[in-house]
């Protein structure tokens, strides 16, 4: 897993800045989240995303992975880039649903109203119209609705993204025990912090979690994304196989 001080030299100063436009918590959170997380280091050191993807981010919080891929592209552009890495993505279009109103407002303070990319927008994941893209991210958020909507959500992203696109999401494994109870205990602690009441979690063990994006026609890779934390946080890669290699969707 990539350390902290492994993060490329720059790009997290430069990822968080556009936050101090906002208030002082979106900034501070953005540092915390970006620096200490370690999945956002890892979708660029393992080339996760195509070279210039479409991304539709459901749960985006306050915009944070849009403020990261758009800093990667900006320090490779400036040709301050790892040699060991491969080139970050170049994205086409950021386009973010948010529930909570106040982290909306604080990804439109940070991009502005006007940005050529990227898009926040207020709503539920389980009501707005997804559209097309060719890739679909859901960080630490599916888990905030029960199981038969968290299939409804699958089954549309496998149609927005249409076969060969891309799903990235990250789950909780209840089967893991303790690091599964302190993982939940800072959820409800960082969703507190934010300013929200506290959710009910519908959670699955890592089989279950597998096997509902396997029945919805996506071929899925799973990589531990705790970093040195001893949560049970994991990484879901999830390819969407072709029509004639998937279950059929009604």
């Amino acid at each position: 897993m990539t350390p902290f001080s492994a993060i490329p030299d720059g790009l997290l100063a430069r990822a968080c800045e556009r936050f101090r436009r906002a208030d002082r918590f979106a900034y501070h959170y953005a540092r915390g989240k970006l620096g200490g997380d370690a999945i956002f280091a890892e979708l660029l050191r393992r080339g996760l995303l195509p070279a210039r993807p479409d991304v539709l981010d459901l749960g985006c919080g306050q915009g944070s992975l849009f403020a990261w891929l758009l800093a990667a592209a900006e320090q490779h552009a400036d040709g301050r880039w790892p040699a060991d890495w491969p080139p970050p993505p170049q994205p086409v279009r950021l386009r973010g649903v948010e529930l909570m109103p106040r982290d909306v407002w604080r990804a439109r303070q940070a991009f502005g109203a006007d940005h050529p990319l990227v898009r926040v927008e207020q709503g539920d994941m389980n009501a707005v119209d997804f559209g097309r893209c060719d890739v679909v991210t859901i960080l630490d958020a599916l888990h905030y609705f029960d199981h038969d909507r968290q299939r409804q959500v699958v089954r549309r992203i496998r149609r927005a993204i249409g076969p060969g696109g891309l799903f990235v999401t990250r789950v909780g494994d209840e089967a893991a025990g303790w690091p599964f109870a302190l993982s939940t205990w800072v959820d409800h602690v960082v969703t507190f912090l934010r300013g929200h009441r506290l959710p009910r979690l519908y959670a699955r063990p890592l089989a279950d979690w597998r096997a509902l994006l396997q029945q919805e026609g996506f071929a899925v890779e799973s990589l531990d994304m705790n970093g040195a934390l001893p949560f049970a946080n994991v990484m879901l890669v999830c390819r969407a196989l072709p029509e004639d290699a998937a279950p059929a969707i009604a």
